[in-house]
């Protein structure tokens, strides 16, 4: 393993561990801490400033198969491919490149036809998603938040790490765009979950009431996201 610091600087530990870590040095850190960077598939220690590098090795070696453990989860990252059979809002497409044809990417019957060279395929079908996200998601959210007198003002469609939908204090909603590759059930519990912060801007007992009436069956989703959502992280 290899400790990389923010100087350039690395310091060997156990190379046959074969990974790398970025060490942050934080005036504001009180003690060690270890987090793992989903995006760039590294672990992240962050050291105290007077921390002596030994005792960060000793604390990486210590920590060693939780690091092993928590990596060996993240999703392979991969491209969507031409003959791939995605769910969008919860319906079954099949990826059909076609080269020829003019347009950049759209639904026809159950195909999601993607045009232009192969090398812009992965870029035209995200390009889709986010687009697909944001028109969709601006609709449900819009409807459910009429069910409880409230008001969505705006939708935005991000690339996050890990979180899955937002709600502002502003009323302002944003959404991962990957959720529309997720089961039908599991969007509508999103969507149920970030509406309701519309009404209560915390998890209080209140909070789970208003999601609860706007979707009964919200525990399924809530813990499909749980078990499966990191696997939708494989598409970057």
């Amino acid at each position: 393993m290899k400790i990389t610091l923010l100087t350039g600087r690395t310091f060997d530990i156990q190379e046959q561990l074969g990974f790398e870590i970025k060490v942050v040095r934080s005036a504001q850190a009180k003690r060690l801490t270890l987090r793992i960077d989903e995006k760039a598939r590294i672990p992240v220690l962050t050291i105290p400033p007077r921390c002596l590098t030994r005792k960060a090795v000793d604390f990486v070696n210590a920590h060693r198969d939780w690091i092993t453990n928590m990596l060996a989860r993240i999703p392979v990252s991969r491209s969507f491919a031409d003959g791939d059979v995605i769910s969008i809002m919860g319906k079954k497409y099949t990826v059909s490149h076609q080269p020829r044809r003019r347009g950049g990417a759209f639904i026809e019957q159950k195909q999601l036809i993607v045009c232009g060279a192969k090398e812009f395929m992965h870029r035209r079908v995200t390009d889709f998603l986010k687009k697909t996200a944001h028109d969709r998601l601006l609709e449900l959210s819009r409807q459910k938040a009429a069910l409880i007198d409230r008001v969505v003002h705006s939708v935005s469609i991000k690339d996050t790490k890990s979180r899955w939908g937002s709600c502002s204090s502003k009323s302002n909603i944003n959404y991962n765009w990957r959720i529309v590759l997720a089961p039908a059930h599991v969007i509508d519990y999103l969507v149920c979950h970030e509406v309701s912060h519309l009404r209560h801007q915390d998890h209080s007992p209140a909070f789970w009431d208003c999601v609860a009436s706007l979707c009964p069956d919200y525990q399924e989703g809530r813990a499909w996201l749980k078990v499966k959502g990191k696997e939708l992280y494989r598409y970057t």
